[in-house]
Protein backbone atom coordinates (compact mmCIF):
# COMPACT_ATOMS: atom_id res chain seq x y z
CA UNK A 1 0.00 0.00 0.00
CA UNK A 2 1.36 3.51 -1.09
CA UNK A 3 2.03 6.01 1.70
CA UNK A 4 -0.94 8.81 1.61
CA UNK A 5 0.70 12.14 0.08
CA UNK A 6 1.79 14.59 2.82
CA UNK A 7 -0.73 17.52 3.24
CA UNK A 8 0.63 20.22 1.75
CA UNK A 9 -0.62 24.43 2.72
CA UNK A 10 -2.74 25.83 -0.29
CA UNK A 11 0.65 28.12 -1.29
CA UNK A 12 2.54 24.83 -1.32
CA UNK A 13 5.27 26.48 0.71
CA UNK A 14 4.94 23.75 3.61
CA UNK A 15 4.09 20.39 4.34
CA UNK A 16 2.36 19.55 8.21
CA UNK A 17 3.46 16.12 9.88
CA UNK A 18 1.78 15.88 13.06
CA UNK A 19 0.49 19.45 13.05
CA UNK A 20 3.72 20.81 12.64
CA UNK A 21 4.90 23.06 9.51
CA UNK A 22 7.84 21.76 7.70
CA UNK A 23 9.17 23.79 4.57
CA UNK A 24 8.53 22.05 1.08
CA UNK A 25 11.09 21.94 -1.49
CA UNK A 26 11.23 24.96 -3.95
CA UNK A 27 8.97 23.76 -7.37
CA UNK A 28 10.84 26.04 -9.22
CA UNK A 29 13.78 23.39 -9.31
CA UNK A 30 14.30 21.28 -12.64
CA UNK A 31 13.25 17.61 -12.28
CA UNK A 32 16.66 16.72 -12.90
CA UNK A 33 18.12 18.37 -9.98
CA UNK A 34 15.16 17.69 -7.32
CA UNK A 35 15.78 13.93 -8.10
CA UNK A 36 20.03 14.25 -7.94
CA UNK A 37 19.49 16.32 -4.18
CA UNK A 38 16.72 13.84 -3.09
CA UNK A 39 19.46 10.99 -3.71
CA UNK A 40 22.00 12.77 -1.97
CA UNK A 41 19.33 13.83 0.97
CA UNK A 42 18.76 9.73 1.06
CA UNK A 43 22.24 8.67 1.13
CA UNK A 44 22.96 11.25 3.60
CA UNK A 45 20.44 9.70 5.53
CA UNK A 46 21.52 6.30 5.30
CA UNK A 47 25.13 7.11 5.88
CA UNK A 48 23.69 8.97 9.45
CA UNK A 49 22.11 5.55 10.34
CA UNK A 50 25.36 3.87 9.22
CA UNK A 51 27.89 5.57 11.27
CA UNK A 52 25.60 5.60 14.44
CA UNK A 53 25.02 1.84 13.82
CA UNK A 54 28.28 2.16 13.84
CA UNK A 55 29.30 4.29 16.72
CA UNK A 56 31.52 6.92 14.59
CA UNK A 57 30.34 10.31 15.81
CA UNK A 58 33.03 11.43 12.91
CA UNK A 59 31.06 9.48 10.17
CA UNK A 60 27.92 10.81 11.88
CA UNK A 61 29.22 14.16 11.79
CA UNK A 62 29.98 14.12 7.95
CA UNK A 63 26.42 12.71 6.90
CA UNK A 64 24.65 15.16 9.03
CA UNK A 65 26.48 17.85 7.22
CA UNK A 66 25.66 15.82 3.62
CA UNK A 67 21.99 16.06 5.10
CA UNK A 68 22.03 19.95 5.62
CA UNK A 69 23.69 19.99 2.39
CA UNK A 70 20.76 18.72 0.73
CA UNK A 71 18.04 19.90 2.40
CA UNK A 72 19.31 23.30 1.48
CA UNK A 73 19.75 22.62 -1.94
CA UNK A 74 16.00 21.20 -2.19
CA UNK A 75 15.02 24.64 -0.20
CA UNK A 76 13.99 23.13 2.41
CA UNK A 77 16.81 25.10 4.78
CA UNK A 78 18.57 28.30 4.11
CA UNK A 79 16.60 31.45 2.54
CA UNK A 80 13.31 30.85 1.54
CA UNK A 81 12.64 29.99 -1.76
CA UNK A 82 9.90 31.91 -2.37
CA UNK A 83 9.96 35.94 -3.17
CA UNK A 84 6.97 37.72 -2.21
CA UNK A 85 8.51 39.13 1.92
CA UNK A 86 6.77 36.12 4.08
CA UNK A 87 8.01 35.20 6.51
CA UNK A 88 9.85 31.62 7.18
CA UNK A 89 7.15 29.30 9.31
CA UNK A 90 9.34 26.65 9.04
CA UNK A 91 8.56 24.34 12.39
CA UNK A 92 5.73 26.23 13.68
CA UNK A 93 2.66 24.98 14.94
CA UNK A 94 -0.22 24.86 11.84
CA UNK A 95 -2.44 25.72 14.25
CA UNK A 96 -1.34 29.14 15.61
CA UNK A 97 0.11 30.35 11.67
CA UNK A 98 -1.79 32.28 9.33
CA UNK A 99 -2.71 28.38 8.05
CA UNK A 100 -4.98 27.74 11.37
CA UNK A 101 -8.59 28.20 9.56
CA UNK A 102 -7.22 25.89 6.54
CA UNK A 103 -5.27 23.43 8.56
CA UNK A 104 -8.62 23.07 11.06
CA UNK A 105 -10.82 22.58 7.92
CA UNK A 106 -7.86 20.31 6.10
CA UNK A 107 -7.86 18.42 10.04
CA UNK A 108 -10.94 17.96 9.57
CA UNK A 109 -10.76 15.55 6.44
CA UNK A 110 -7.25 13.80 7.18
CA UNK A 111 -6.82 11.81 9.97
CA UNK A 112 -2.65 12.03 9.38
CA UNK A 113 -2.23 15.69 10.68
CA UNK A 114 -2.74 15.50 14.41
Amino acid sequence: MAKPAALTTPDGRYIVVRGRLWRAADPGLSEADRTRHVAALMDGRRSVAAARRAGDSLAEQAARDAVDAAKHALGERGPVWWTDGASDLNRHMARTTPYAAWFAAAADTSDDTQ
